[in-house]
């Protein structure tokens, strides 16, 4: 018999201690995206929320958010929009800016990526303090569109991150 999906997720995870700064335990996936079963069967149950949330748009939060975001709104049959580090966006961008646990930094989504109407799905591999996550949700809202979830892999449950995201359906694959 084959192991939950959550028991397998927490086997294959790496932690590495002090990065990307000291006294920082980084949950690594990388050891997850070289077992394409397990990916898939980690995709699909990120995508739980989204197939009743009548979503119109992914937006995927960079780097990481991305590999999951675009196979999902694949799936979906939607459109993905990235939200990216300041400058790597080529056409017109609005720019958020939040606080990490150990510094502060800037996202910027193109002015045309969702609008008036749009109900927004973001996606992420870990939701941790939440300051990414409350960003990017600010900046879709800021850009005409309707956050209705957000999805992410694994919840540092500890670090208390749904609290900077109230009123908001969260999903996590796997809470630590």
């Amino acid at each position: 018999m084959t192991a939950p999906l959550r028991d397998r997720l927490s086997a294959i995870l790496r932690d590495v201690p002090d990065f990307p700064a000291p006294g920082i335990v980084f949950k690594d996936i990388t050891p997850l995206l070289a077992d394409p079963v397990l990916m898939g069967e980690a995709l699909t149950a990120m995508l739980v929320p989204a197939r009743r949330l009548g979503v119109t748009h992914v937006v995927g939060v960079e780097s990481r958010g991305f590999l999951f975001g675009m196979p999902m709104a694949l799936q979906l049959g939607v459109p993905f929009a990235p939200a990216r580090k300041p400058g790597k966006l080529p056409w017109h961008t609005e720019r958020e800016s939040y606080e990490l646990e150990y510094r502060s930094d800037v996202l910027e989504m193109h002015t045309d990526a969702v609008g008036a109407g749009a109900r927004v799905l973001v996606v992420d591999d870990v939701l941790a303090t939440g300051g990414t996550a409350a960003a990017t949700c600010r900046l879709v809202e800021r850009l005409g569109g309707t956050v209705v979830g957000v999805s992410v892999l694994v919840e540092l449950g500890f670090l208390q991150g749904r609290t900077r995201l109230p009123d908001r359906a969260v999903h996590a694959v796997v809470t630590f």
